[in-house]
């Protein structure tokens, strides 16, 4: 499935919990250093976007450019393979939580570190240096892409050369539903509006989730959950792996 046909699919509400968290925003505007021009690709609704700078938006799925909301930076219609840019015109070049969905990874690094003049900036995940996620453990193991993050990680690391690498830990009330957004708050993952916008979620058949969702719900009514996890409500914030990938450009 293409990386437009995923957000055709899943994307008529995204803006309902996939919102900027201020947080993240604050490490990836930081990432982007002194860059004034900013190519943003794979930017969906717009989350992320610094609002000082020149912002252009590449984006596959029609439907997520319509929610980007007024006053956004201007928006293309095309796939992080293939930009329609010239050489070296940015400088700096964004990818956001985006790169497990594109059909060909090294592709888009190699047009991501062609368009760019000054560095690139990448969110992903890499699970070798997360925490065990007991969303994945406990109810739902066909959910876990963690082989893929994995393999995102290797090849940011093959294509771009040596990359900072800076820590985006997930904050217990973290504004953004990412898939592990609600690791504190077990309750959400039981709320159709939130699973909708969550990828894992949205693109899994409906009979896989139900014995996970039957067994959350149960071990909260119960408490079992509680008496296992209870102490994670108290925690400030958990690494689950999420990285800024940040690699510097010659020239």
């Amino acid at each position: 499935m293409s990386v437009a046909a995923i957000y055709d699919r899943i994307g008529g509400s995204y803006g309902a919990t996939r919102q900027a968290d201020p947080r993240i925003a604050a490490l990836i505007w930081q990432a982007l250093g002194d860059a004034r021009s900013v190519v943003n690709v794979g930017a969906g609704a717009g989350s992320y976007e610094p609002s000082d700078r020149e912002v252009l938006a590449v984006e596959p799925s029609e439907l997520m450019i319509a929610q980007r909301p007024p006053g956004s930076a201007p928006a293309l219609c095309a796939c992080a393979e293939k930009l329609p840019l010239a050489d070296a015109s940015f400088d700096a070049a964004l990818a956001v939580n985006t790169m497990q969905h594109w059909s060909d990874v090294r592709a888009g690094l190699r047009e991501l570190k062609r368009v760019a003049r000054r560095r690139i900036v990448i969110l992903s995940r890499d699970a070798r240096l997360a925490v065990p996620f007991w969303l994945t453990r406990d109810y739902f193991p066909a959910l876990d892409r963690s082989a893929l993050g994995v393999a995102v990680a290797q090849a940011i690391h093959e294509e771009l050369g040596a990359v900072e690498l800076v820590p985006v830990p997930v904050p217990s009330d973290c504004q953004d539903g990412l898939f592990s957004a609600y690791w504190a708050r077990p309750e959400k993952y039981l709320d159709a509006t939130v699973r909708r916008n969550i990828s894992n979620f949205a693109l899994a058949r409906t009979e896989d989730l139900a014995p996970g969702l039957a067994a959350l719900r149960a071990d909260l009514e119960s408490g079992a959950w509680d008496r296992r996890y209870g102490n994670l409500r108290a925690q400030a914030q958990i690494d689950f792996g999420l990285r800024l990938f940040v690699a510097q450009l010659a020239g």
